[in-house]
């Protein structure tokens, strides 16, 4: 069992945005004089260098395809989801058809999904 510190981390860190996550990324890199592209790339190798089985999607792209006529309630929604400000909420909603989490879980993707859709957008993941 990870220690209350960790886990409120692990939190922070799914709340990021990708480009939150990024910087977050780079930072840790220049502040540590680590890369973070090592072990990904050993990682990506198949192992015995047999072709990977085709695996379950584990990670969706929450896609805001349709606002639908209740604006307002959906900036709401994408203001709770993301912690972006109303201007940037806005912005986004109206940007549609546009991402408004990626990477995220199935069980996270499907809530989040439904939180649109309750407010009156249309979503899909990806």
């Amino acid at each position: 069992m990870a220690s209350e510190k960790v886990t409120k981390l692990i939190e922070d860190v799914k709340a990021l945005t990708v480009l939150e996550l990024s910087e977050l990324v780079k930072a840790l890199e220049e502040e540590f004089g680590v890369s973070a592209a090592a072990p990904v790339a050993v990682a990506a190798a198949p192992a015995g260098g047999t072709a990977p089985a085709a695996e379950e999607k584990t990670e969706f792209d929450v896609v805001l395809t349709d606002i639908g006529s209740s604006k307002i309630g959906v900036i709401k929604v994408v203001r709770e989801i993301t912690g972006l400000g109303l201007k940037d909420a806005k912005e986004l909603v109206e940007s549609a058809p546009k991402a408004i989490k990626e990477k995220v879980g199935k069980d996270e993707a499907e809530e989040l999904k439904k939180k649109i859709e309750d407010a009156g957008a249309k979503v899909e993941l990806k």
